[in-house]
Order: structure tokens, then sequence, then C-alpha cells
């Protein structure tokens, strides 16, 4: 059978499974997807189409399984849980508006303001230079100081 055949015969069965063990259409399409990747990367010969069947699923149940491992010693908590645990509107805002940054200028701004590390000490850990941090920290203060400017004026 070709993995375009298996991908029709088996993906519907397989994303039914995973979104059962894993309550997230993201994360169930990411196992299937890691399912079928490890069939193309194992290419096992099965004795019967109920073997290749159980093998899915034996695989997809597994990646699910570690899915779900990941998450537990891995909490993440939604930023709306965090901003409602801020104590002025201020707070929040800024909170806010730090998160909407683009990831370059939130390291930056968050390893300096937030963590105090300097500006040598941020190019070391990001492996950039030292310009680079200075220029991504100015834009970040720009960024910043036009949101809340522009939250102001509303």
């Amino acid at each position: 059978m070709s993995i375009d055949e298996m991908v029709s015969a088996y993906s519907n069965m397989l994303y039914k499974i995973c979104i059962v063990m894993l309550c997230s259409q993201q994360d169930a399409e990411d196992a299937i997807q890691d399912t079928f990747c490890r069939y193309l990367e194992k290419r096992p010969d099965f004795k019967s189409q109920e073997h290749e069947k159980a093998w899915l699923i034996r695989v997809a149940t597994n990646i699910c399984r570690d899915m779900l491992r990941f998450r537990s010693r891995h909490p993440k908590v939604s930023v709306d849980e965090l901003s409602i645990c801020l104590s002025t509107p201020d707070t929040r805002q800024a909170f806010t508006e730090l998160m909407e940054l683009p990831p370059k200028l939130k390291a930056v701004i968050y390893l300096h303001y937030v963590s105090g590390y300097s500006v040598k000490e941020i190019a070391d850990i990001l492996t950039i230079t030292e310009n680079a941090v200075k220029k991504r920290l100015q834009r970040g203060r720009e960024y910043l100081r036009l949101s809340w400017k522009e939250a102001q004026d509303k």
C-alpha cells in the first residue's frame, strides 16, 4: 500500500483516536503526521492489513502519550490567565503590550528589564552582537512607547 493510500485509509481513524486522547485539534493533527513520518522512516513489513492498522494505532497512541507526558512536565499558562493575576490595569496593559512584541524584541526587553541582564550578557545568551542587542532594545522601547501612546489617546 502506498503512503497516499495509507493516509486515505487510516487518517480519519487515527484522528479520532488522537483527538480523544489529546483534546486538541492541532496536537491530534501533529500526532497523525508524526505517525506517518515514523512509518516512512521505519518502513516495516506487515503480515496483513490488520497488522498494519494495529501498528499505526500503537504508534499514534504512543505519540499521544509522549505529548501528554510533555504537557504534564512542561505546563503552560495562557496570557489571559497571567494578565488576570496582575494587580493594576497599568501593569496588565504593560504586560499585554510586552506579550505582543515580536519574539526578537520580546526576548531582549525581558532579559534586560525583567531579568536584569546587561547588554553584553544578553549578547552572549542570544549569540548576537552587542550592537544588535542595543538596536533591539531601542526598537522594543519605541514599539512600547508608541503602543502606550496609542492606548492613552483612545
